[in-house]
């Protein structure tokens, strides 16, 4: 069973989480994820080819946006919500509303 490396909250880093932001593709996986969680990667993959999801994914994860967790052959997606609102309070929320407006 695949394992991933999940950053604790303390180590997050503005500029990663931002970078990882600055993708449309990414951010649009945490806008769906912000919506419904936790998902598996399927739904959330689109037309991509699947080394790009998983790159994605990874840059996500290694900013500590996402938690992914295997569950069977399942990889399921959340957001690291709580995490993020204790060590950045209201960033994510920011982004997230701006993107909206953004449309």
């Amino acid at each position: 069973m695949k394992h991933y490396e999940h950053p604790p909250a303390e180590a997050f880093e503005l500029t990663c989480i931002l970078h990882a932001l600055s993708d449309p593709y990414r951010l649009s996986i945490v806008q769906k994820l912000s919506v419904l969680q936790p998902q598996p990667c399927a739904p959330l993959q689109g037309d991509r080819p699947k080394s790009s999801v998983s790159h994605h994914f990874s840059v996500l994860r290694k900013a500590g946006l996402v938690r992914t967790v295997v569950v069977g052959v399942t990889h399921m997606n959340s957001l690291r919500n709580a995490e993020l609102e204790a060590r950045f309070p209201g960033l994510l929320d920011a982004i997230l509303d701006a993107a909206a407006r953004q449309g």
